[in-house]
């Protein structure tokens, strides 16, 4: 019962303020309205000119295929010897390539030089001198306290492979 006076003045304060919103002298926005538009005028910039079509005949038949793998001339010769070895076991980090990993640190244990290096899937491996990572047959060469050498074998386009040192450096 206490409700319904509280609810009855709700009510009429708010048909009160609805009424005083209602007085509509809207002249000055009208006015606004009206002159907001004076003095503008628009511009077409003319359409681009239309150059008639060329005819072109191709001629590159006799040019290389970008198709079909080269032999860089900066490797080494055709006698090459140098393979991978494939019937060595894979090491845990050669699933991944060498873009993908990244040395966050390294370590001096009894005079020997470890990196730890993090893997995509965020595991943190410690490698040494002689352990292989990344898809290109990486073998570690050398650790120092900030990258890590590496001796990587890839293949050409000729089935011949050909050395390439990478460096993997430590992540800031």
């Amino acid at each position: 019962m206490i409700r319904q006076p509280y609810s009855l003045i709700l009510v009429l304060l708010a048909s009160i303020m609805m009424v005083g919103c209602a007085d509509g002298d809207y002249s000055d926005l009208d006015t606004f309205i009206k002159n907001s538009g004076n003095g503008l005028r628009g511009k077409v910039d003319p359409l681009p000119e239309v150059r008639p079509y060329t005819h072109f005949t191709y001629e590159a038949f006799d040019m290389l295929n970008p198709f079909v793998p080269r032999k860089n001339e900066n490797t080494q010769p055709a006698t090459s010897k140098l393979r991978p070895d494939l019937a060595r076991r894979k090491e845990v980090l050669e699933n991944f390539p060498l873009e993908n990993l990244e040395m966050v640190g390294s370590l001096r244990q009894h005079n020997e030089v470890f990196a730890l290096i993090q893997s995509p899937d965020g595991a943190l491996h410690r490698v040494k001198t002689g352990n292989y990572l990344g898809q290109d047959f990486g073998e570690i060469n050398q650790i120092s306290e900030s990258e890590v050498k590496i001796s990587e074998i890839i293949q050409d386009g000729v089935s011949e492979w050909s050395p390439r040192v990478s460096t993997l450096m430590l992540k800031d």
